[in-house]
């Protein structure tokens, strides 16, 4: 019966295979260039770090690979003596299928002795002219997702099929480079004149650019050690004062102040943009100075996403498609995204891209976290070539995971796991990753430099086409010009509220040297003494006093005796009158347990016994 079963698992997952594999895919995260998206010979491809990563870590020199002036045939001839040590790696699969599919390779290992057939055969096809159309053709891929730079002017190419995305990693952690701002600066047309306005008009400029020419997401890379948080106006100048005079040579905590304050407006412009803010968590950089180009980061464990619950907190409407470096991340992922509406997983990125750490992570997820909620995946690549064999190792896994837990474990059928494998790898991308609000409005109504494209557009009642009347405006609305006292609101702002909007100094995450230079104490009491005047006493005091009668006599007035008829204090329904004597306010031994007890009489002993 197993065997049975065993084999019902293996063609469901043939069948899933072959049904996602038709998919036409939209690959939500690359590095291509558009201009120059496709490999022009096998050194383009084998070029890409993880090979040359792998290689120089088995033993060769990084000299060899990284030589200056080293031409593109005798680069691979060298990788080709070192490919032999990587060849038990899923990189390495990624180089068999790339060859067989796109350049007709049939041997099983790339060899010192096969390379240069392998090499002019390759050259001779991406020599065509429609050659990066043909491969995203062969991988049935629509589109793919760029990774550009915030000064990216987004000409000569086709944002339909290479999809804008502004990246802000320069903006958030370079920003003391000279270089950088002017960049800035060339690019928005602002002038970074020392203010603060200035610094988020230009980054306001770069957003309305990027959406104009169809951006669909703003990313940014994220070492382990960060924690986005507001850092208030007076903080950030002081911050930007030095960091303006001084340049890289500012104090690291002004620096990472800026750095901060500069996250939460692209996070508040994002919100504004209606774009999706892609965090990619958890990479170490510089970690061995002695790698080979883009060999040289690694992922720390230290992370923790609990350093975002502000940013997640305070930003309600931003979707946060968040990617993490390492899979020991992943649970923490899946649990935030378990929780928060606004954070999604996203892809399987870097060292977690191997397929042990997927078949984990995406059972996970597709385990727990809501379908509508995930990104499965994105291939990441540098060249086009590099998305199919990607995407192909993926959808295999997927379709083995869809099969055992939800086809064998849960009795789902094959159409029902088919489907929600189409909505992870396609659906999602497009509701998540949306076109920009740009695209809905008039060609005429939006021009290269012009305001938000998210403005609202007026229709003006003349040019309405109804017969019927516009409806008359609620008496309760209030136009751009009507206060707030004239419509009867309370425009009372709470000490919070003002300390919040204040131009405050202080810094939510304080470095110690900060914490010393304030040369504040941690916690400040003060005493609030508050003074009446007599004439608001005098409202508080009750117009008809209670009669008490005379206190300070020891004559009784009759008539406003408790409880006569007269008097206003009268007993509740039921209460009787108790006159207490000697002998009822003394303590007598209980008979048995010796316990102080005041005496019952015979008539309560009774009731109570009823």
């Amino acid at each position: 019966m197993a065997s049975i079963t065993s084999q019902k698992l293996v063609a469901a997952r043939e069948t899933i295979y072959q049904a996602i594999a038709s998919i036409r895919l939209i690959d939500p995260h690359t590095h291509i260039n558009p201009h120059d998206p496709g490999s022009h010979t096998l050194a383009d491809i084998l070029g890409y770090h993880y090979y040359t990563e792998l290689v120089h870590s088995a033993g060769m020199p990084r000299e060899e690979i990284e030589q200056p002036g080293i031409s593109p045939r005798e680069l691979v001839g060298r990788m080709a003596h070192g490919l032999g040590h990587i060849s038990n790696t899923a990189n390495y699969h990624w180089l068999l299928r790339i060859c067989r599919e796109f350049f007709d390779f049939e041997d099983d290992a790339i060899t010192p002795d096969n390379w240069e057939h392998l090499y002019d055969t390759a050259e001779a096809k991406m020599r065509s002219a429609d050659w990066p159309q043909m491969v995203l053709d062969q991988s049935n891929v629509e589109a793919v997702f760029l990774t550009n730079d915030f000064d990216d002017d987004l000409q000569g190419f086709d944002s339909s099929t290479y999809i804008p995305c502004l990246r802000t990693d320069d903006l958030v952690f370079h920003l003391a480079k000279p270089e950088v701002r002017q960049r800035l600066e060339a690019a928005s047309g602002v002038s970074l004149d020392g203010s603060l306005a200035s610094l988020r008009e230009s980054l306001q400029q770069r957003f309305e650019h990027f959406v104009a020419g169809g951006a669909r997401a703003c990313a940014i890379s994220i070492p382990p050690t960060f924690q986005p948080t507001m850092v208030g106006d007076g903080r950030a100048q002081k911050a930007l004062d030095q960091l303006l005079s001084e340049g890289v040579a500012a104090d690291p905590a002004n620096q990472d102040a800026i750095s901060r304050r500069v996250f939460w407006t692209l996070a508040e412009l994002c919100d504004e943009y209606g774009l999706p803010f892609d965090l990619m968590i958890g990479v170490n950089r510089g970690v061995y100075p002695g790698g080979v180009h883009q060999g040289r980061d690694l992922y720390d464990s230290r992370v923790s996403l609990i350093q975002y619950r502000e940013l997640f907190n305070a930003f309600p409407k931003v979707k946060f498609p968040v990617s993490v470096l390492a899979s020991v991340t992943n649970q923490e992922l899946v649990s935030y995204s378990w929780i928060f509406p606004n954070v999604y997983t996203n892809g399987h990125w870097w060292y977690s891209n191997t397929p042990s750490f997927i078949r984990r992570d995406a059972a996970a997820r597709l385990e727990a976290v809501p379908r509508n909620k995930q990104v499965a995946y994105y291939s990441d690549a540098y060249k086009l070539e590099f998305v199919l064999p990607k995407f192909d190792m993926y959808r295999w896994i997927l379709a083995g995971v869809l099969a055992d837990e939800f086809v064998g474990e849960n009795g789902w059928s094959e159409e029902k796991a088919i489907e929600l494998g189409r909505q992870v790898l396609r659906g999602n991308v497009d509701e998540i990753f949306p076109s920009p609000l740009i695209d809905q409005l008039p060609e005429s109504d939006v021009e290269a430099g012009d305001a938000s494209p998210v403005a609202t557009l007026a229709l003006d009642p003349s040019e309405s086409d109804s017969s019927e009347e516009s409806t008359p405006a609620s008496p309760v609305e209030a136009t751009s010009e009507t206060s707030s006292e004239e419509l009867g609101l309370d425009t009372e702002v709470s000490e919070q509220e003002a300390f919040l909007q204040s131009d405050s100094d202080l810094d939510p995450v304080p470095t110690d040297q900060e914490i010393q230079d304030a040369d504040v104490a941690d916690a400040q009491v003060a005493e609030m003494l508050s003074s009446m005047e007599a004439t608001s006493l005098e409202t508080e005091i009750d117009p008809m006093p209670l009669d008490v009668g005379d206190l300070d006599s020891d004559e009784i007035d009759e008539s406003s005796e408790p409880f006569s008829p007269e008097s206003p204090i009268q007993p509740l329904t039921g209460d009787g009158k108790f006159t207490p004597d000697s002998d009822s306010m003394l303590l007598h031994p209980d008979p048995l347990t010796g316990e102080l007890q005041f005496p019952v009489s015979e008539e309560d002993d009774d009731r109570e016994k009823s």
